[in-house]
């Protein structure tokens, strides 16, 4: 059985049995212009250009300053493993200073504050690179939201009425309870190239609150919060199911620190803001990679 390789943002992933290669070009994850190779081929080919492997046509390009990967060379995954790697993120910071102004300013009058977050939600997604996943989207519909967002001003509308202290506890749960719930439903409405992944967050509210109230007990310490805030996002990407692949945040507490430190200070100046966003979300992306599960 052949053995193929396929080429995703610069880096050669395989080998992949023929099987499963063509499981990989089903699933839209090697598509026309996918530059492939197999062992017998002189050098990489667009997918389209095999025949009997996807019925298109193209002329066939070449990898700049690579060749057909050396097998049994360190170049690949592994054979019948899906491709690892780290995230990545890109989005012109125009873009997202009028998007962000938008969903702010909208947010504001509170009734529109579900649409506003579904629409930059899908924006930011679409702006979110996952190896062997190519165009990232969020399909998630902004009636969902609904019930729990205004359920949830109701709720603080009666807790700020009442002057009951105990009830701010219940409020402050209940936020946490929301929080909870976003995740999920985020998690299950992310698809590639218009196909549902099949994601679910498992983890439970229960482990989710006791994350967040050791959070603000953190903040007593000044600087203990970061490591909390790693160990939480660990957390929940274990608790991401339905891939193939593990999600591993490699970032340190010391790493979120510095730079939450740096990023308040920026902030603090306005105008810095989209920047530091920027840079905030591309580290945090960077530190999140991919791996086979029970590769570590």
């Amino acid at each position: 059985m052949a053995s193929w390789f396929y080429a995703s943002e610069g880096k050669q992933q395989g080998p992949y049995p023929e099987g499963q290669f063509r499981d990989l070009i089903a699933q839209g994850v090697v598509r026309a212009d996918t530059l492939v190779w197999s062992e017998g081929m002189a050098g990489w080919q667009k997918a389209a250009e095999i025949p009997g492997l996807i019925s298109a046509a193209g002329a066939p390009p070449v990898i700049p300053g690579g060749g057909p990967p050396m097998m049994g060379g360190a170049g690949y995954t592994g054979a019948g493993s899906a491709a690892g790697g780290s995230l990545s993120v890109d989005f012109g910071i125009l873009e997202f200073t009028w998007r962000a102004l938008v969903t702010a300013i909208g947010s504001a009058f509170i009734i529109p504050a579900p649409w506003l977050f579904v629409w930059f939600t899908k924006w930011i997604v679409s702006c979110v690179k996952v190896p062997g996943r190519p165009n990232l989207s969020f399909t998630g519909n902004a009636m969902t939201m609904v019930p729990w967002f205004f359920g949830f001003i109701v709720l603080a509308i009666v807790v700020g009425y009442s002057g009951v202290q105990v009830l701010n506890l219940v409020l402050f749960l209940a936020e946490i309870a929301l929080y909870w719930l976003l995740i999920k439903w985020i998690v299950a409405n992310i698809a590639s190239s218009g196909q549902p992944l099949g994601l679910a967050f498992t983890g439970s509210i229960v482990g989710y609150i006791g994350w967040n109230l050791l959070f603000a007990v953190s903040m007593i310490t000044i600087i203990g919060w970061a490591w909390v805030a790693a160990a939480q996002l660990r957390w929940i990407y274990r608790n991401i199911q339905g891939t193939r692949r593990e999600i591993i945040f490699r970032g340190s507490g010391l790493g979120i620190l510095w730079r939450g430190i740096v990023a308040a200070i920026l902030c603090s100046l306005i105008i810095p803001i989209p920047w530091v966003y920027r840079w905030i979300m591309n580290w945090f992306a960077s530190q999140t990679e991919l791996a086979p599960r029970g590769a570590m």
